[in-house]
């Protein structure tokens, strides 16, 4: 079990990775992945017992996570990197061509730890929820997980999930949603106000907890073990995890405009510095 401050370091490390990945080659989504650093950083370091050093597709008798808004792909990379999934040293690798480290994650270049492409937005439930039933019919005991944008549930699958899941008594299943209340083109409310999400998923029959210091790590450790505490009992659960975009660097932070713009040089300088290595950089 690591201690509050070890995930804290961890976290800052991998808000160092996030921006000297996207950095290096002028593009990605630094504004989502450092939102989600704690929330993932959680579940690969404290919360889910997975196999970092033999990984498989399967994953019997491990607990699962699919990342839905792919586009946050330079969190998700740092964090299996950094918890033994593959080397460090090829996060410098980030969308060069012929790396495994794509802009959006995907299954054909064989990358450790990814078990779905998420480049398309909207459909990560549903494979989660393919996954969470398997476990049932195989009598497999341990939990899915799934991280969502606030903004992808504007698109339509997910809703017909969310009502599948309900239906089906899908209660191994835990869902997260990263209500940020910004999308690439402005505030949710400006693009497609959502109005309550959180109304939405207990209309559909879903358990529904909510986070609301989503880039507080002892916060979110809580509310995930809330969250298993309510799985068996017939029906799904989803956390409402709500964070700051661009969390950890002042900048980027209360504003849309990095949800997929990489930093220049002096704005690099600026934000590694108000994140200083702890774990050491790639």
């Amino acid at each position: 079990m690591a201690t509050i401050q070890e995930l804290k370091d961890f976290t800052q490390q991998v808000r160092r990775d996030i921006l000297r990945m996207v950095h290096a080659v002028n593009s990605g989504h630094p504004g989502g992945s450092l939102g989600c650093a704690e929330y993932i950083t959680v579940l690969y370091q404290e919360i889910m017992k997975h196999n970092a050093e033999d990984f498989d597709m399967d994953g019997r008798d491990q607990d699962l996570f699919f990342l839905s808004n792919g586009h946050i792909s330079p969190v998700f990379y740092s964090v299996l990197s950094r918890s033994g999934y593959f080397p460090e040293s090829e996060l410098a690798t980030f969308r060069l061509i012929n790396s495994r480290l794509q802009g959006h994650p995907t299954t054909h270049e064989g990358l450790e730890g990814i078990r779905v492409a998420s480049g398309s937005l909207g459909q990560g439930m549903s494979v989660a929820l393919g996954a969470a039933q398997a476990k049932k019919l195989n009598g497999d005991s341990r939990l899915v997980y799934s991280l969502h944008g606030d903004g992808e549930l504007q698109e339509g699958q997910n809703w017909e999930a969310i009502m599948y899941a309900a239906a089906k008594n899908v209660d191994n299943y835990i869902a997260a949603v990263d209500v940020n209340l910004k999308q690439i083109d402005g505030t949710t409310d400006e693009v497609l106000a959502m109005g309550s999400i959180k109304a939405k998923f207990e209309a559909f029959g879903w358990e529904v907890l909510e986070v609301e210091k989503g880039n507080d790590i002892e916060e979110i450790i809580a509310g995930i073990k809330a969250a298993q505490s309510l799985t068996g009992n017939g029906k799904p659960v989803c956390i409402l995890l709500y964070t700051e975009m661009g969390n950890g660097v002042d900048f980027m932070m209360y504003t849309h405009a990095w949800h997929g713009k990489a930093p220049n040089d002096e704005q690099l300088e600026s934000a590694l510095a108000q994140n200083p290595a702890t774990l050491g950089d790639y």
